[in-house]
């Protein structure tokens, strides 16, 4: 191929590295090459770009068709996050999509990886699509509170018909190119040279009559109740994201292309200033920081492919399920012969049922069970790359795991605990090593929450404290470094929110009002139905153990009902009463009078009220975690609350939500 052109790459002062666009010839065939790491968004230079390389090869006479790739892992991911709180610069998307439509040249966009969002757009203004068989395609933009912005709802059914584009548009679901081909989406799934082959195409195409450009092919008629039935069907995200994209793609199907454009981008743009994809954005790029934190980006983490778990408890069984799940190979260790055998069947149960639900297929169950032994000997621990204790959370029973583990394991091996309360610098304290100690929180289930909280001692090595983030990379989890501290980040938020909804119960605010108020704010469950659904007794047992060792505890609401006997569902009587066989709550005239002489006041408050005031306590807490320096950002309280404790996404997590409600940007003390 010989090179024609580059186009600059804008406001980037490293004058070595490659254009964003460039150009080379293959013929008759232009071949324009995006170059923008990492995943090729669509830049305010990349916008640009595309205007000045249309332009260029419209008038090129020697050039008769346009292929459209993009250098590294991936076609356009979508676009350029960090410009999505600025106004939109133009050259905007859409005219974009626009101009390469409306190209003297018909363009054919080659596709590998990913082609999301604005990407997908980008293709669907091509005359032609081509792609890798392991290629994906998607309108992600309602995760995010949003819709497509530049044609994705007007586009998109004319290739595909309405059903898809409707799926794609409102779960933000990716299809595969097997599904993208046989719907039309795209003309053509390629070999392992992708270039090549749609040069092929685009060659091969210039000898047939070209089809009409997407904006101009029709749209099926619907049947009579149609859209009725698809906003019964909208998946429940918490926010109104995927309604509007039903009425964009309504209105796209019943108005002329112009208003149908102009509609989409008004509501992208009105979406995209609001509170909601505010808080989507913030979470989604707290999650993307969150696996490789940038202060360890030149340290290597250890091995994990030898993974011990001690204990088969539930949450033993959930962490070795996790690493079985990701790959690893597992012994478990448990106490005697018998618990061994109920270890081995929880896990069993977990992969059984990852296939019924088709998570896990049969072959990859066979592999996960092969992978898999249990024993009660410590010593076949001693070649293991991570050993993870999982015991019961008393710091006797913890000391003796870890002295054991210590006398057999050699000292590269990476030794956890997942406690969730107590300090694990008391559980490993005076035992040789200490670089290698570290706390792995994990939630319960484990192998389905997605947080893991990482407790590094003040002895850790950074290569081990590397490792859990390793290790949460690998499990496919949410990593979020802890300072220690009683409860953690997650815990400890939790325990001052539950406090403070006891103290709105004292000041006469009813139960189920506190509980409502929440469910309208979107956490799943109130404060007083979470803790009946968990049990009353875990926390109270909790407190009971820090009385026991001298510490001052008060007296809380939740020991009053513990002591009466009432430890939520699994006795029929928490904060609630339960029928038998039912858990749905009913309140409770036997907790009111068990807790009448606590309430001395009669105060009233909305449901927003009292959402913004129990909100307000969590955030202050992060606050004081902050100034402490058991968290290292706002950003990463959010995301312990958001996936550890149901915070509603659509919100951003407490931190968020109380900072830009007092206009604070969540970054400033980070």
């Amino acid at each position: 191929m010989a090179d024609k052109y580059g186009t600059d790459r804008m406001n980037d002062l490293s004058h070595d590295r490659p254009p964003l666009l460039s150009v080379e010839t293959d013929g008759d065939i232009a071949v324009v090459r995006l170059d923008n790491p990492p995943v090729s968004a669509t830049s305010d230079a990349v916008r640009a770009g595309l205007i000045d390389v249309v332009t260029r090869l419209d008038a090129d006479d020697t050039v008769r068709a346009v292929v459209l790739s993009c250098a590294g892992r991936t076609f356009i991911a979508g676009g350029d996050m960090k410009e999505f709180d600025r106004p939109p610069q133009e050259p905007h998307l859409p005219d974009v999509v626009a101009r390469i439509e409306t190209a003297a040249k018909p363009w054919i966009a080659a596709i590998h990886g990913s082609a999301l969002g604005g990407g997908l757009e980008i293709a669907m203004g091509c005359r032609f699509r081509v792609a890798q068989a392991g290629a994906r395609f998607g309108l992600p933009e309602v995760t995010l509170g949003l819709i497509p912005g530049a044609s994705g709802t007007v586009r998109t059914p004319r290739l595909t018909g309405m059903d898809l584009a409707l799926r794609m548009a409102t779960t933000g679901s990716p299809i595969t190119a097997t599904e993208a081909l046989e719907a039309g989406l795209i003309d053509a799934v390629t070999g392992e040279d992708l270039v090549a082959d749609a040069v092929g195409f685009a060659r091969a195409a210039l000898t047939r009559p070209l089809p009409p450009v997407t904006s101009e092919r029709p749209l099926s008629p619907l049947p009579n109740g149609f859209w009725a039935e698809a906003r019964a069907a909208l998946p429940r995200l918490g926010h109104d994201a995927p309604l509007h994209a039903v009425e964009s793609l309504r209105f796209a199907s019943e108005r002329p292309l112009t208003e149908a454009l102009r509609h989409e981008r008004k509501t992208f743009l009105a979406l995209r200033s609001g509170a909601t994809s505010c808080a989507l954005r913030h979470v989604f790029l707290a999650e993307r920081a969150a696996p490789r934190p940038a202060r360890l980006k030149q340290i290597t983490p250890r091995p994990l492919d030898r993974i011990g778990v001690i204990g088969g408890g539930t949450m033993g069984a959930g962490i070795a399920a996790a690493c079985l799940l990701a790959g690893s190979n597992v012994i478990l260790i448990e106490r005697n012969a018998e618990a061994v055998e109920q270890g081995m069947q929880r896990i069993d149960d977990i992969l059984s049922g990852a296939v019924t639900r088709g998570k896990l297929t049969p072959d990859g169950y066979d592999f996960a069970i092969a992978s898999l032994k249990a024993n009660t000997d410590y010593a076949r621990l001693k070649d293991r790359d991570l050993v993870i204790e999982a015991v019961f959370e008393d710091l006797a029973v913890k000391r003796e795991v870890f002295l054991t583990l210590s006398e057999v394991c050699g000292p590269r091996t990476v030794l956890a605990t997942n406690t969730s309360y107590l300090d694990p610098r008391e559980i490993v304290a005076d035992l040789p090593h200490p670089e290698r100690f570290i706390g792995l929180h994990f939630f319960s289930p484990a192998h389905v929450m997605k947080l893991l909280e990482i407790v590094p001692l003040p002895d850790t090595a950074q290569e081990v404290l590397a490792t859990g983030f390793a290790l949460g990379r690998k499990l496919n989890k949410i990593p979020v470094e802890t300072g220690i501290c009683e409860g953690f980040i997650g815990n400890r938020i939790l325990k001052r929110y539950r406090a403070e909804a006891e103290s709105l119960v004292t000041q006469g605010i009813a139960i189920p009002e506190i509980d409502a108020a929440m469910r309208d704010y979107g956490f799943r469950m109130g404060p007083f139905e979470a803790q009946d659904m968990g049990g009353l007794d875990i926390a109270f047992l909790q407190r009971e153990g820090a009385r026991a060792a001298g510490q001052a505890v008060p007296e809380t609401l939740g020991d009053i009902l513990v002591r009466a006997g009432r430890k939520g569902q699994k006795t029929r009587a928490g904060w609630y009463d339960y029928d038998k066989g039912a858990r749905r709550p009913l309140p409770s005239t036997t907790v009111e009078a068990l807790l009448a002489k606590q309430i001395t006041g009669s105060r009233s408050m909305t449901r927003d009220a009292i959402a913004t005031h129990l909100v307000a306590t969590m955030s202050g807490e992060g606050e004081a975690i902050l100034k402490e320096g058991v968290a290292r950002s706002p950003a990463d309280i959010d995301l312990v609350k958001v996936h550890g404790y149901g915070f509603p996404r659509w919100k951003g997590g407490p931190m968020h939500a109380s900072r830009k409600q007092e206009g604070v940007s969540e970054y400033e003390e980070a």
